[in-house]
């Protein structure tokens, strides 16, 4: 049946302002909050504008795109606030940008160019009065550094490494650990050509690694800072001298947290002033040694004999402090049960101790000792065979006295374990 005249104009009334709401809403979001993003993308080539209006419609992306327009408002009104509203507003402010900072990085990159930043880090420089709210602009700071090289860097720019606290201790264990991470994420800039001062961070998250209030979380996080921070040779210094070594051979005895710790020791002592600070450390080298023996931690097996071999290079007297420790007999059982990494680096430490015992070193049979004095008469064969006995018999005692330990050990584990350590040199 045909419709009546006004029935038609009703229809086609009614269809005219859905079209016009739709272009409404499609209009403030091009010009708004994608003004990235092509026309295209709205308006596909070929296809009459109307009927995307239509399907729009049929799809419910009319709801879409008010949800959409209704979360720039609260962006914009939550950016005004920040700026320029009553500290009430403020906290409501903060609230909303992280909140919308979780979304994705678009709106986190939009927001630091409305100027959310500066703000939101001088409120992490509050006083104690002011915990509360210091606590929410770190939140805010975290999710807005999330995935955002150059938010990070606006974060430093701003100041953010000033306004760090000086005494941890105030700081309840979930505040401690969110400034873990807002700090954790901030140092992978150590990595970049981005000019970022790392002895403000160092003390700082040495402090919690040294308060027994922070958890295994939190100290996993603030190692993750160091390890960043220790990539780059320039932070050597500062890592040698803020009593950072210490710290890290401590936490490198927790199994919890050893692979991370041994990790940064991994970078330092490459370093002349990282080296140097741990052959005067007094848990050198008993506490590695004892980590070697930890055959259920393969990595930390591997890094701890890394470690070892670097100390014990060219270095008569950290190879005598080792053998005076016992390190022989470790190096025995991880030759026969460790991982390949980790035997290749203990068999190369044997023949270096090995070596130490003859008097005459080949020129690439290991790290060269010293030098022979002129007037020195050479060794006889004889001297030189009972020096080979000697040290075969010694080999050979260590090795029976551990030899039920280690048949036992080596009934439950493999003789070869893969090994992930492909950046080191062993």
């Amino acid at each position: 049946m045909p419709s009546t005249p006004a029935t038609t104009t009703s229809t086609s009334s009614n269809f005219y302002l859905t079209y016009i709401k739709l272009k409404f809403f499609t209009k403030i979001r091009r010009f708004l909050q994608f003004k990235t993003t092509s026309k295209e993308q709205f308006k596909p080539s070929g296809q009459p504008e109307i009927l995307i209006v239509i399907e729009e419609s049929q799809n419910g992306e009319m709801g879409k795109e008010g949800d959409k327009y209704n979360r720039w408002m609260v962006m914009q009104k939550s950016v005004k606030k920040l700026h320029f509203g009553s500290w009430e507003e403020k906290d409501v402010a903060v609230k909303e940008i992280k909140k919308l900072a979780k979304e994705d990085v678009k709106r986190r990159k939009l927001m630091a160019e409305l100027g959310v930043i500066p703000p939101l880090v001088a409120m992490v420089g509050g006083s104690e009065v002011m915990l509360r709210r210091q606590r929410l602009a770190v939140q805010a700071l975290v999710e807005l550094a999330n995935g955002s090289f150059t938010n990070k860097a606006l974060m430093v720019e701003a100041g953010i490494l000033s306004k760090l606290p000086q005494k941890t201790d105030n700081l309840d264990g979930n505040t401690r650990q969110e400034f873990a991470e807002l700090i954790l994420s901030i140092s992978s800039l150590a990595n970049t050509q981005f000019n970022m001062d790392s002895s403000r961070i160092i003390p700082f998250v040495v402090s919690i690694l040294d308060s027994s209030n922070s958890s295994v979380d939190t100290k996993c996080t603030c190692l993750g800072t160091l390890y960043n921070t220790s990539s780059v040779l320039e932070n050597s210094a500062s890592l040698a001298t803020n009593g950072t070594v210490t710290t890290l051979l401590r936490l490198s005895s927790l199994k919890e947290v050893s692979e991370k710790a041994l990790a940064t020791l991994g970078n330092l002592v490459v370093t002349l002033m990282g080296k140097k600070a741990m052959e005067e450390n007094l848990m050198v080298p008993e506490s590695l040694i004892e980590i070697m023996t930890w055959e259920e931690k393969p990595k930390c097996q591997e890094l701890s004999v890394y470690i070892l071999m670097i100390l014990a290079h060219q270095s008569s007297i950290q190879r005598e402090k080792m053998a005076k420790a016992g390190i022989v007999p470790v190096l025995l059982e991880v030759a026969l049960l460790g991982s390949s990494l980790a035997q290749k680096r203990a068999l190369k430490l044997l023949q270096w101790f090995k070596d130490e015992r003859q008097s005459k070193m080949g020129p690439h049979s290991g790290p060269q000792v010293g030098r022979v004095p002129i007037d020195s008469s050479p060794m006889s064969p004889r001297a030189v065979d009972e020096s080979k006995k000697l040290m075969k018999k010694i080999v050979k005692q260590s090795l029976y006295k551990n030899m039920e330990t280690i048949t036992s050990r080596a009934r439950l584990k493999s003789l070869v374990v893969s090994s992930s350590s492909k950046s080191l040199p062993y």
